[in-house]
């Protein structure tokens, strides 16, 4: 199963954007863009993502970037 990974569309800042369209590149990643994930608390704080459904987040979009690889080998690595 290839991961999947949602953004809010109220979270796509440009930097976030660029993240969202560096990801999309990827064959082995499903990215979808929602007007809303219902995690209004965390959106509100800086940028986020979901992996697999699990929040995922970082301080700015680059640590976001690095954290949404992080949990995409971890997932792999543990067969999800």
């Amino acid at each position: 199963m290839r991961p999947i990974i949602e953004f809010c569309v109220n979270n796509l800042t440009p930097d976030v954007e660029k993240i969202k369209e560096e990801l999309e590149k990827d064959p082995e990643l499903d990215v979808v863009e929602y007007g809303c994930l219902g995690h209004c608390m965390t959106c509100a704080e800086g940028p986020y993502a979901l992996v697999n459904g699990d929040v995922v987040t970082g301080e700015t979009a680059e640590e976001l970037l690095e954290n949404i690889r992080k949990a995409i080998e971890e997932m792999e690595e543990f067969g999800f």
